[in-house]
């Protein structure tokens, strides 16, 4: 089978496809041949050796994928050949078959297709978890989406939405404001043009932000902070500026903030019958139209290392998925 192989931490631009046996599954292991894979920006940090996840070397990336079952190991029960799947793994979704945990794997509704479903796993998980669980959203408040056209920027937009929120994205220029317009925002913000403190200030009549969604980090994370009002929530989701802030606790004491850190990875894997549920939400939400990935891009894997380097410099917007 081909797979893209990462053969040492570094540069993106240094996978490879190669030719690699198919895996076989032990027990209560799945193969699935793999119909398409989610890109995130995870992958991209985690063949540079960035991550918190350091896989042994050589490995194959991609976490989340969508297809069909090849074989089944022993003790598998609940999944069959045939069966049409998605779920996430450590990694080696980037290859045209994937060994998966039996119990990683959701069954993949007839509406949902595979490029679909490969990219909503992540994306959607994560930010579903970070509003629902973490921050307890309610309708009525207010959320600000930093980095509002990246991958999970636009599922927390259309979430936020759905979930009975006012949205404020903020994205660092015009194109990709105009596509969190589309995804329902109430209000944009061109961080890149405009001074982020002010315009939260007219946006909310200086009462501020109830909810902070943020994937950034960088220069924009303790103004976003300070703009939250009483009992505000800051979600930390990720460092896609590259600079990990660092803000005074003290703005936590004003206005009985709260900072909450958002790793759904490890909470999935430690709550797995609350993360099942979720993504039977998600699922079912998704099958209604409700909610519709942004893909951009559908590539090939021999363009994985381009696309890693246009999420690393911020350039893609909303969700790649790779067709192996």
């Amino acid at each position: 089978m081909r797979a893209l192989v990462c053969s040492r931490f570094g540069p993106v631009g240094d996978l490879a496809v190669e030719e690699r046996p198919q895996p076989a599954p032990a027990e209560r292991e799945v193969v699935v041949r793999v119909e398409a894979a989610g890109l995130n920006y995870p992958d991209a940090l985690m063949v540079q050796g960035k991550y918190q996840v350091k896989p042994s070397l050589p490995f194959v990336p991609g976490l989340e994928l969508a297809g069909t079952v090849l074989a089944v190991g022993a003790g598998v029960e609940a999944w069959g050949p045939g069966d049409a799947v998605m779920g996430t793994v450590q990694a080696g979704a980037f290859a045209e078959a994937c060994l998966v945990p039996a119990d990683r794997l959701m069954r993949r509704p007839v509406a949902i297709p595979p490029e679909v479903a490969a990219a909503a796993l992540i994306t959607y998980g994560t930010s579903y978890h970070a509003l629902k669980d973490r921050a307890r959203l309610q309708p009525g408040e207010t959320v600000l989406v930093l980095g509002a056209a990246g991958g999970v920027g636009t599922a927390a937009v259309e979430l936020a939405k759905l979930m009975g929120a006012r949205v404020i994205a903020a994205a660092s220029s015009p194109a990709k404001l105009d596509l969190c317009r589309r995804l329902g925002a109430d209000a944009l913000i061109d961080y890149a043009t405009e001074p982020l403190r002010e315009r939260l200030k007219e946006l909310t009549g200086g009462a501020g932000i109830d909810v902070v969604y943020d994937p950034v980090g960088g220069a924009s994370a303790e103004v976003a902070l300070r703009a939250t009002g009483w009992d505000g929530r800051y979600l930390v989701v990720g460092f896609a500026g590259g600079e990990i802030p660092r803000v005074p606790l003290n703005l936590a004491l004003l206005n009985a903030r709260s900072i909450l850190g958002v790793y759904w990875g490890e909470w999935s894997a430690r709550s797995r019958q609350a993360s099942q549920a979720n993504f039977a939400r998600l699922a079912e939400w998704i099958a209604a139209g409700a909610l519709r990935p942004t893909i951009s891009e559908r590539l090939p894997m021999a363009e994985v290392p381009r696309a890693m380097l246009d999420l690393l410099e911020r350039r893609a917007q909303g969700k790649l998925v790779v067709v192996p």
